[in-house]
């Protein structure tokens, strides 16, 4: 495997790394402010929002050094951001903290797919699914070793441990990072949102595959739980194989795409997502329930991956705008659609709502056509 790919993995498997240390951290961190959960709620939300606000600014970034230089930045602000929120003595500093995370953890999300599409473009072939594989396996690993840190030797272990990873990754990574610095002709060009239709609507594809990703993640328990009468362990199952099957495929994806092209691969893996939700919607069971959302994350795994390449292999538009405009439109869909979803849940349930998610996939089974320059990166044009 090139350094370079090797490189941009190592990326995605950090960011992945730090996320998934952080969600068992968080029942600590609401007790260590004494704080409610509606505080909390604030807090998460104070995330979000720094990872929307950066994620325009580093594409502006981008299409100025390439995206080699702003990695670099990046992943070196990830360890102090993560001793800042994590040792905040008071509510002004977490909030603080929250939104720098925040914004490092989705500058770095930019960063790192737009560097992905460079060395698509270097090697002509696929890479981006098997990158955001890195990223999953990543996020399970922190998961799993973060809580078991937590639990054994405490939060200050835990820290010092991502501080190590972060600083011996960065290190072994550094010369390796492809360096895509951007044309004169594109540093000159005034900063402004892109005027072309096309990069819109990718984003809104994106959208529509993230709103049910993030349905899947913050609902599924509660769903199999309240609504099936599945057991506390049962109901977990849900979204673990939701996420293993994600995981795999994004490690299978690269090929698929490879052989069968960007379209059609977006298309048949609409399909796929679609009617394991419909599968999960309609369940008259637990398990059947859980097959429903194995078999979604199987669908939804390469979705993602295939409109950041299209977006970052648009003629006429820097990488890191495309991409910077179609993750700010797709993680505002997984960030703010949750509530609303458990709002119409309240009065419909989250059987219908699930059954109903699928829609979105009929839509960007339409739409698939648009993100055929996800080709043009892996033919080398």
């Amino acid at each position: 495997m090139p350094p370079r790919r090797i490189a941009v993995s190592m990326a995605f498997l950090l960011n992945g790394y730090v996320v998934g240390n952080w969600a068992p951290r968080i029942p600590g961190f609401k007790a260590g402010l004494g704080i409610d959960e509606a505080m909390l709620g604030l807090l998460i939300l104070a995330f979000g929002v720094g990872s929307l606000v950066m994620m325009p600014l580093v594409g502006a970034a981008i299409a100025r050094d390439g995206s080699q230089r702003v990695l670099r930045a990046l992943t070196l602000c990830l360890a102090p951001c993560w001793l800042l929120i994590t040792l905040a003595p008071a509510l002004p500093v977490a909030f603080a903290g929250a939104f720098l995370f925040g914004g490092v953890i989705g500058g770095m999300d930019v960063a790192m797919n737009s560097n992905a599409v460079s060395v698509e473009r270097s090697m002509r072939r696929a890479i981006m699914s098997s990158c955001h594989g890195f990223w999953s396996l990543g996020g399970l690993i922190g998961s799993a070793t973060g809580g078991l840190l937590l639990g054994r030797l405490g939060g200050t272990a835990q820290s010092v441990v991502i501080v190590v990873a972060c600083l011996a990754l960065l290190a072994l990574t550094w010369g390796a990072i492809l360096h895509d610095r951007a044309p004169a002709q594109e540093e000159r060009q005034p900063l402004r949102l892109p005027r072309q239709a096309l990069p819109w609507i990718l984003g809104a594809m994106a959208l529509f595959c993230m709103i049910p990703e993030g349905s899947v993640l913050d609902w599924s328990a509660l769903y199999l739980r309240s609504e099936l009468g599945a057991s506390v362990e049962v109901s977990g199952l849900a979204f673990a194989a939701f996420s293993a099957t994600m995981a795999v495929m994004r490690f299978t994806g690269d090929p698929i795409r490879d052989r069968f092209g960007a379209v059609r691969t977006f298309r048949i893996s609409a399909l796929i997502a679609a009617a394991g939700l419909v599968t999960a919607g309609f369940a008259p069971a637990a398990p059947v329930a859980i097959l429903g959302f194995a078999a979604a994350g199987l669908g939804i795994a390469n979705l993602v991956p295939i409109a950041f390449s299209a977006a970052g292999n648009l003629p006429g538009l820097p990488p890191g705008v495309g991409i910077s405009l179609v993750t700010f439109l797709g993680y505002s869909g997984m960030l703010f659609a949750p509530s609303l979803i458990g709002f119409v849940a309240a009065h419909v349930g989250l059987g219908p709502v699930f059954a109903t998610l699928p829609l979105l996939y009929l839509a960007v089974f339409g739409l698939a056509h648009h993100a055929r320059s996800a080709d043009m990166g892996d033919a080398g044009h």
